[in-house]
């Protein structure tokens, strides 16, 4: 049985039983002949399919957000922009896909030599719980443009949200068993990889389990793409414009409660302008609102679940313990719910906990450095490496900087964050392959060279 909680009252919504075995394989062998089907569809008439679950997701826009806010604890406004983000992203495959599915002509004097990229087969979604649409959505849109299936395991504590989102696939007329969801726990995700009619794997969530599924997929020879932890570097130079690297700060760090693998985590600040910057800051993020994610006042929802309060919680104290100043927050509240007041941290060391390890929610960590070799330095100094954001006037020299960045991506004078047409993913423990863009669509197709000689009479 799964329970679906809301974080926010600790109140039990739903009690969803899972499936057994003959379940699964029944779910199994309707999604593989929905592919099957699927992927003799001719690209372009699969894109109005595409438009259709754009359509569904706005139209049952405000019923999606509520689940998502209900299971998952975030503010109603971010609930609603997700399920839009999760619209735009279908619209945009709908329009970009058939030019980046087609085929690549190679030159060659004496044949036809063409790159075609063809299906794989379904896809196994072993999904996480902090943008419960998002993180599925933005999966599902090229891995059925591409003429693919998706198979979803999702995060046991969302199920209202893993169910809906079959459902609106199916509103929308997608073929039945396309997308479809398997109400399961972890432990019958290593049989899923292993099952005969599973192509590849996409995963997101932290990298201790990205390793496990890794090593469970690569004994079944089967690819994947994994989007693991993030520890992200918020670099701000001496020449940046502070109010504005502040005020963006806060919200990279702070969006979603904190928890996501691409929020800024680690503030690495010249000494120069660091009390300018802190002061800016803590003055921002004072300004925060901690509450009831359906009361439109709240800007910080519930964490997800209260053992995830607690550990959050554990590294600010052992962060404190070490050295590290708070500045403002970093304790639970009080009353039902996983709520926790938003922390800041000043005078971290690479050391400290919070430096060291992820922290997943709704506390930053400032480092002080002597100049941008060192925030080079400290900004590579971990194992992570999703993403980063890098903040100065000098655009040129900025051109040289983010080539030394070990990321994913950089984005500089700005927050990062994931774009359909943009590929998205990390290198190191922050993991591999890329979604969205062309390179997330092609990541789950047959890349396959078709070589024709002269016809011979």
């Amino acid at each position: 049985m799964m329970q679906s909680l809301n974080p926010a009252t600790g109140e039990r919504l739903e009690t969803i039983a899972t499936l057994d075995a003959a379940g699964i394989q029944a779910r199994l062998a309707q999604a593989d002949q929905a592919q099957k089907a699927w992927a003799r569809t001719p690209v372009a008439e699969r894109m109005p399919h595409l438009r259709a679950v754009a359509r569904a997701l706005r139209e049952d826009k405000a019923e999606l957000a509520r689940l998502i806010s209900l299971e998952m604890g975030k503010p109603l406004a971010e609930a609603l922009g997700e399920v839009e983000k999760c619209a735009w992203n279908f619209d945009v495959y709908a329009d970009a896909a058939p030019a980046m599915l087609g085929d690549d002509l190679v030159a060659s004097a004496a044949t036809d030599s063409r790159i075609v990229y063809d299906p794989l087969g379904l896809v196994l979604a072993v999904m996480p719980w902090n943008y419960p649409f998002w993180q599925v959505m933005r999966a599902a849109a090229p891995v059925l443009a591409g003429g693919n299936g998706l198979v979803l395991k999702h995060a046991s504590n969302v199920p209202q949200c893993a169910r809906a989102i079959e459902a609106v696939c199916a509103r929308a007329g997608l073929p039945r068993g396309l997308v479809t969801t398997l109400l399961v726990g972890a432990a019958e995700v290593n049989g899923l990889i292993a099952d005969a009619r599973i192509a590849a794997v996409t995963f997101t969530g932290s990298t201790p389990v990205g390793r496990s599924l890794a090593a469970a997929a690569g004994q079944a020879l089967k690819k994947q793409v994994l989007e693991l932890g993030g520890s992200d570097p918020f670099i701000v130079l001496a020449d940046a414009d502070l109010a504005a690297a502040a005020a963006v700060g806060v919200k990279a760090r702070f969006q979603n409660t904190g928890q996501s693998c691409i929020a800024a985590k680690r503030f690495i600040v010249e000494a120069s302008v660091a009390d300018r910057f802190v002061e800016a800051f803590v003055a921002a993020t004072r300004q925060l609102v901690v509450g009831d994610p359906f009361d439109a006042r709240s800007t910080q929802g519930s964490m997800a679940r209260v053992n995830l309060r607690d550990e959050l919680h554990q590294q600010v104290l052992a962060s404190v313990s070490e050295g590290a100043r708070l500045l403002t927050g970093g304790r639970p509240l009080p009353g039902p719910g996983a709520f926790y007041e938003p922390a800041v941290l000043d005078r971290v060391t690479p050391s400290m906990t919070v430096a060291r390890e992820e922290t997943f929610g709704p506390a930053a960590a400032i480092v002080r450095v002597r100049d941008a070799e060192e925030a080079l330095a400290v900004a590579n100094g971990t194992p992570f490496g999703l993403g980063a954001a890098l903040w100065t006037a000098d655009l040129q020299r900025a051109e040289g900087l983010t080539r030394r960045i070990e990321a994913g991506a950089v984005f500089v004078n700005g927050m990062v964050a994931s774009d359909p047409r943009l590929p998205f993913g990390g290198i190191k423990a922050s993991g591999y392959g890329r979604e969205l863009g062309v390179l997330g669509l092609r990541e789950f197709t047959n890349i396959k060279t078709v070589w024709t000689g002269p016809a011979r009479t």
